[in-house]
């Protein structure tokens, strides 16, 4: 069975966020193993751009850390796919490596060195989401892609 890593930076505090992420995660453990792992959030009371560098190199190394297989970062700037092709990339890359890591990174974005050992830089929209949102859609894409593999009706 695949196996699928999410790294995200910080908690999710909202109760709605958390229960729609479970609900889909449950639809995925048909097709794949998920597990999501979190990594601390740098915080500090400054707010320059250095600040701002130190805290993703931080966090950076932490989700370095984590990375096995496969390396998926989501990020704004990124390659933009169709659910079909975000499908078929699944499918393929899964089938190559066995294990796939997602990331999605803090309020910050993502240290460039995140991004340098990434197999695919991913963007959902060119439109900024709140981490804990992008985690929801994300996990739904996951269970669209899936779907849309089996040739199921979810997708439709």
């Amino acid at each position: 069975m695949l196996k699928i890593r999410l790294i995200a930076v910080g908690k999710i505090r909202e109760s709605y966020l958390k229960e729609g992420i479970s609900e889909y995660a449950k639809r995925i453990s048909r097709y794949a193993e998920l597990q999501i792992r979190e990594v601390k959030e740098e915080t500090f009371s400054k707010e320059g751009e250095a600040e701002r560098r130190a805290a993703k190199k931080k966090e950076g190394e932490r989700i370095l850390a984590e990375l096995k297989g496969a390396a998926v970062c989501l990020s704004a700037e990124g390659k933009k796919f169709s659910s079909e092709q975000f499908s078929r990339y699944l499918v393929q890359t899964g089938d190559r490596a066995g294990e796939i890591s997602f990331v999605i990174g803090g309020s910050y974005g993502l240290d460039d060195a995140v991004k340098a050992r990434a197999d695919l830089v991913l963007s959902f929209s060119d439109m900024i989401f709140p981490h804990g949102l992008m985690r929801l859609i994300f996990t739904e894409q996951l269970y669209r892609a899936f779907t849309i593999a089996e040739g199921g009706n979810y997708h439709k």
